[in-house]
């Protein structure tokens, strides 16, 4: 069977670089949101909407005008992939998969694709992005298979690569001999039938207080000024490391169960099994609860 896998790693670019990939991850955001708005014009006027290709067609006249000339210096293929994905997020909604189309916020998800023309030079832990050059990663291990495609994205004052690869593996066979079921739970993780359990890790809680705090210090300084700025980077530190170490512990606590020779039975919080809660204070005191122990 082929198996596409992605492989994560930390970038570590220098003071250039990094301007570049903002650069480019502004441009890719700002021609989703100007296909997104004449798509919604066309449709205004009773036309039907572009296709992919009449986009890209517009994607070369707007590189022609004066006022966005400036798009001809950010590789194409990175600006066409923008459109490919504006064209994707028409799909879904058309097939009832995902809600319309929305236009991208500066610092949210802020990302751009390189479809071909990478190089991976893993022995020195680099890799080669058109119109970047080399760029050095925190090289955890070996990237599997024939690289497809590469996304850089951005995440808490980072800048990450994503390394998309396709490879021929053997049909998996899980050597499952018994059934446990699995009860999640806000007091306990996780409840197995077989008596035994698994313990939450609240990691919100840890840093509720530190991070209320730099809320509180964010809150007071001028917006967009440099103290603003530094300590909105503080704030979404916390927020990165919060989320980390959730992941982490899911991914371990998952992988636990999995390899364990049997089949597993997953109950969920069904609303029949919940305990009836009456104040508001108590209900979102609950639902946090859930939303930060089980995000997922």
């Amino acid at each position: 069977m082929k198996r596409l896998q992605a492989f994560k790693y930390e970038l570590q670019p220098n003071g250039e670089q990094a301007r570049s990939m903002r650069r480019f991850a502004g441009s890719c955001r700002f021609v989703f949101n100007k296909a997104l708005a004449m798509q919604k014009a066309i449709y205004e006027g009773g036309e039907k909407k572009l296709g992919y290709a009449g986009l890209c067609k517009e994607l070369t006249t707007w590189k022609t005008q004066p006022e966005t000339a400036w798009l001809k210096e950010i590789h194409s293929q990175v600006l066409q992939q923008s459109l490919k994905d504006l064209e994707r997020a028409y799909k879904n909604f058309f097939d009832k998969r995902a809600d319309f189309p929305r236009f991208k916020k500066k610092g949210m998800g802020d990302s751009f694709r390189y479809p071909q023309g990478c190089k991976l030079d893993q022995s020195n832990s680099r890799v080669f992005l058109p119109k970047l050059g080399w760029l050095k990663y925190r090289n955890s291990r070996d990237v599997l298979g024939t690289v497809s495609n590469i996304t850089v994205s951005a995440n808490g004052g980072k800048w990450f690569v994503s390394i998309q690869t396709e490879r021929e593996v053997e049909q998996p066979v899980h050597p499952a001999t018994s059934i446990v079921g699995i009860d999640v739970g806000i007091t306990r993780f996780a409840t197995l039938s077989d008596g035994s359990h698994i313990e939450p890790l609240n990691t919100f809680r840890k840093h509720q207080q530190r991070l209320a705090r730099y809320q509180r210090a964010m809150s007071r300084k001028t917006k967009f000024s440099s103290n603003w700025k530094k300590a909105k980077a503080r704030v979404q530190k916390i927020h990165t490391r919060i989320a980390n170490v959730r992941k982490d512990f899911l991914h371990k606590t998952t992988t636990t169960i999995s390899k364990k020779p049997r089949d597993c039975v997953h109950r969920g919080f069904a609303g029949t099994e919940y305990v009836q809660v009456r104040s508001r204070q108590q209900r979102f005191a609950r639902a946090q609860c859930q939303s930060q122990i089980w995000p997922e």
